[in-house]
């Protein structure tokens, strides 16, 4: 998928991982059971994106956080809680 008006191409993962993903969303994170083997399985889809070559990493689900540290990847991530948050306060604080 491309955003051209931002120069974006997006890259979401294979089915296999997104089925992944959602598991620990809703089987883990939602019910804050954080474990090892949760943020090792993140980790490793993390590693495939890079393979594919993306260039930075959106967490797109609020508690996603929960599993890691942006600092912990080889990549950028972006938190779009935390973004939203900024926003908030930027939109604000202009009132």
């Amino acid at each position: 998928m491309t955003l051209p008006k931002y120069g974006l191409t997006v890259t979401v993962p294979d089915a296999a991982d997104r089925a992944l993903v959602y598991r620990i969303i809703y089987e883990k994170l939602v019910a804050r059971k954080i474990t090892e083997k949760s943020w090792t399985a993140y980790r490793e889809v993390i590693a495939r994106l890079i393979d594919a070559r993306v260039k930075a990493i959106i967490l797109g689900y609020t508690k996603m956080m929960l599993l890691g540290r942006p600092e912990d990847n080889a990549l950028p991530i972006f938190d779009t809680t935390e973004i939203h948050d900024q926003a908030a306060v930027t939109i604000f604080l202009k009132k």
